[in-house]
């Protein structure tokens, strides 16, 4: 029997995931769903530029000086995960985007096609970037910005622009992302005494 090298072992594993991610991604675009298509297209155009994180944040600047505070380091952790995501990880590993007319993805489904690479999703990191990090401030809100968060994410797959795996591993890097910013502004409000 043939001993298989760590590499190989490495690069037969990432084939059958891509495979799955693959698999996956063919079955949601195969799913008839009349009746979410058109919310799932209106909410993945909202997040693009970060617009409805930036909306969001202006909400809960309504909240007083903690719901300032949240808004503040959720947009923060955006501009960190975009940076992380856009510049470093999408340039160090390329990933064509999915081909929606093969999988036949419905037209009413569809969103502008990024020209970046798909992997990972900057939707999806910047969604759990500002969930995370605004949530860790204003806990009360957790819950509910994590819930559009996940559908943000979710919502790239929908309407054909990526895979989920590249949802799956925008949305890790996003939360820990949020998570180091949250922390870092704990620790810089502990030493200016507030």
């Amino acid at each position: 029997m043939d001993e298989m090298s760590a590499g190989e072992r490495a690069r037969e594993v990432v084939a059958e995931l891509d495979h799955v991610d693959r698999m996956v991604y063919a079955a949601i675009a195969g799913t008839t769903t009349p009746s979410i298509d058109n919310g799932m297209r209106r909410l993945s155009n909202a997040a693009n530029n970060s617009r409805l994180w930036m909306g969001v944040a202006g909400a809960l600047a309504l909240f007083g000086p903690r719901g300032r505070k949240a808004a503040v380091t959720g947009l923060i952790a955006v501009a960190a995960t975009s940076a992380i995501t856009n510049l470093l990880l999408k340039t160090t590993v390329v990933r064509g985007r999915p081909d929606r007319e093969a999988a036949a993805v419905a037209r009413t489904r569809h969103v502008r096609m990024p020209e970046s690479t798909s992997f990972p999703s900057g939707h999806s990191a910047s969604a759990f970037a500002f969930a995370t990090a605004a949530g860790d401030v204003l806990p009360s809100v957790t819950v509910p910005l994590h819930a559009v968060a996940g559908t943000v994410a979710y919502s790239r797959i929908h309407t054909g622009v990526h895979y989920p795996g590249d949802v799956v591993v925008g949305s890790f890097v996003g939360f820990i992302v949020g998570t180091a910013v949250s922390a870092l502004a704990r620790r810089v409000s502990r030493a200016a005494g507030g």
